[in-house]
């Protein structure tokens, strides 16, 4: 395929940028689009210009950066750019810009592009939290979230100045994530899980040896994030428990606790998930641990290595399952994964049947592991098995787009059982 025909194939998106201190981070956005394959033109306003010179986006889209609808005449590309694109994504979106987006004003570009568009829409916050929290703000965002628009959470932390709080844009690859998931899905995120908590576990538990080495796993937690992520942009108050992620970026609007063991991710589970709505396990949890962690660490000797002595780890997945069942543990849906390599007898399909059985839950992702599949990876694949017996192939794409599968099984569990809680 010649790069012509590429370029035609491309998914077409349209970057806003507005005017605020965190357009320099549309940078990160607009490159992570373009190496993955997205043919992305930029329509920053006028005060965009003024934080980011218009030759930075046009050298990272190779395409023109206009601001005026008077520019191109021709062209009409007032019209042609929401026409043809298949996602607009704004980042940052100020208060400013909601309020003319929410009103229908189209006195530049960029809003006149909001205007046509037949695609999804994503705008992406970024203000001081007392703008975001302003009624005003919260009565635009409503009224564009009626309308299908797509308005992300902003994040929490530094703002501008000595200013913290809520209103900071989120984490540019987020932003990508997200932008890649509304290509996948065009109906746009539901706001199916407004109301609810759920809690996701997410990363590989490691239990020490000695102060130095450790028996642990290949998950490096991209999946539970992403479920907490497509969660919070769902509109769930989302709790994460998160075992040796560091190098993992916190989406916006959610509550993190960090552990360290299974031991340790157990305590926190039975704490938070005592009346949420959801739990969904993807953690990867060491079966085993040393009986015994030296205090310090192993020297190698001349001979025979040390033996390691093991023990069993608990069944993190299948205590909840029991403890809910004996009403000691007032929690909704519980959903977990399920690792599998199989072998010449047993499939890994049919090494997820049986292990849903066994533990008792009411989902489970089945993941067939090695070879870089799942661990280590960007993109995942499997099976979502449901106890009703319903099964569902979940075709390979990005870890995104198989937690939003998640979310839409959990979402079914809620509608057919609005609370199991009691």
């Amino acid at each position: 395929m010649s790069d012509e025909q590429e370029a035609r194939d491309a998914p077409r998106v349209v970057l806003g940028v507005s005017g605020g201190v965190a357009a320099y981070k549309a940078c990160e956005v607009l490159r992570g689009l373009t190496e993955s394959g997205h043919d992305v033109r930029v329509a920053p306003t006028a005060a965009a210009l003024r934080f980011v010179g218009a030759a930075t986006f046009e050298a990272l889209s190779g395409h023109p950066a206009r601001t005026d609808v008077f520019d191109d005449v021709p062209e009409v590309p007032h019209v042609r750019l929401g026409q043809q694109a298949d996602l607009v994504v704004v980042a940052p979106a100020t208060a400013d810009l909601l309020a003319r987006a929410a009103n229908g004003l189209a006195d530049d570009l960029l809003t006149s592009t909001l205007l046509t568009a037949h695609c999804p829409v994503l705008l992406v916050p970024a203000m001081h939290t007392e703008m975001w929290e302003h009624p005003a703000t919260r009565h635009n965002v409503e009224v564009l979230r009626s309308r299908g628009v797509v308005v992300a959470e902003p994040d929490s932390g530094r703002l501008t100045g000595a200013d913290s709080g809520k209103g900071r844009l989120p984490d540019p690859g987020e932003i990508v994530d997200l932008s890649r998931l509304l290509l996948a899905e065009p109906a746009g995120l539901p706001r199916d899980l407004t109301g609810r908590h759920v809690v996701v576990s997410a990363g590989g538990t490691r239990e020490p040896l000695d102060p130095v080495r450790y028996l642990g796993n290949r998950s490096s937690g991209r999946q539970g994030f992403a479920l907490a992520r497509v969660a919070a942009h769902r509109g769930a108050e989302v709790t994460l428990v998160a075992a040796n992620t560091s190098d993992l970026v916190v989406p916006a609007g959610v509550r993190l606790r960090r552990v360290g063991t299974a031991r340790e991710l157990r305590s926190e589970l039975l704490e938070v998930a005592d009346g949420a709505d959801a739990v969904v396990m993807s953690a990867a949890v060491a079966d085993f641990r040393p009986s015994e962690s030296a205090e310090h660490k192993i020297k190698k000797t001349e001979g025979e290595p040390p033996t390691v002595r093991l023990d069993r780890n608990p069944d993190v997945l299948g205590e909840l399952v029991e403890q809910r069942a004996n009403g000691r543990l007032r929690t909704g849906v519980i959903a977990g994964f399920a690792a599998e390599t199989g072998d010449p007898d047993t499939t890994v399909l049919e090494y997820g049947r049986k292990k849903l059985v066994r533990k008792g839950c009411d989902l489970l992702v089945v993941n067939a592991v090695g070879d870089g599949r799942a661990f280590e990876v960007e993109d995942n694949a499997g099976w979502l098995l449901a106890s009703s017996g319903v099964e569902h192939p979940v075709p390979h794409g990005s870890k995104t787009l198989l937690a939003a599968r998640v979310w839409d099984a959990v979402a079914e569990q809620f509608a057919a059982a609005p609370d199991r809680r009691a």
